[in-house]
């Protein structure tokens, strides 16, 4: 059985929270030529960190460390192949094992944590790889960034469906590690939702490292 972590995506879904994507078609410059502006960062916020994530003992077993806003819940995610919902948890070659709840901070939205298997590529590579294998989103803009120590790239993209009034903001962060890619990424509920969750993301960032 998939956990109540996946059960949650599924609502997430039916209500229109992007779980991530992007089709391979999504271009780096907008589709206009021109590079896409950077969206404006949180206002002079930093998350209070309320723990950590990704070691030994913790709720997610993960090929990273890094640490968590105050409040927010972490699950596992494991599912069974035969589940009917386990494709939710399967983004091409990536997998879903691990959701970080903000709803006991206050906010509607997940920090999710995906691996995959291959050692091969770059952080870049890696990003491009996870949105391609995902559905119905575009404006996609790469960086390559540092996280923590780590040498990372990270994408700003939105999302779009038939039944969202607006584009939906999405950023993830992809690192390689000697067991396989990470990618953190952070959806939202709508465009506030999404802006005020920015400064866990960023905390998560800042703060990842091996083991």
């Amino acid at each position: 059985m998939v956990r109540n972590s996946i059960r949650g995506t599924v609502t997430a879904v039916l209500a229109a929270v992007a779980v991530t994507g992007c089709t391979s078609s999504a271009p780096d410059d907008g589709g206009n030529g021109r590079r896409t502006a950077p969206e404006p960062r949180a206002a002079a916020k930093s998350a209070v960190k309320g723990g950590s994530i990704g070691g030994p003992g913790s709720a997610c077993a993960l090929p990273v460390t890094f640490d968590l806003a105050a409040s927010w819940k972490p699950a596992a995610v494991r599912a069974v192949e035969d589940d009917a919902l386990s494709e939710l948890a399967k983004q091409g070659p990536f997998t879903l094992v691990c959701e970080i709840d903000a709803k006991p901070a206050g906010n509607i939205g997940f920090l999710r944590v995906w691996t995959g298997d291959r050692t091969d590529g770059t952080p870049r590579q890696v990003l491009k790889g996870f949105l391609a294998a995902g559905p119905n989103a575009g404006r996609a803009t790469y960086t390559d960034v540092k996280a923590g120590s780590l040498t990372a790239a990270e994408v700003r993209y939105t999302f779009s469906g038939e039944v969202l009034d607006e584009p939906m903001k999405q950023r993830a962060f992809a690192v390689s590690t000697p067991s396989g890619p990470v990618v953190v990424h952070l959806g939202g509920l709508d465009p506030q939702e999404h802006q005020e969750m920015l400064p866990a993301y960023e905390l998560a960032k800042k703060s990842v490292r091996l083991g």
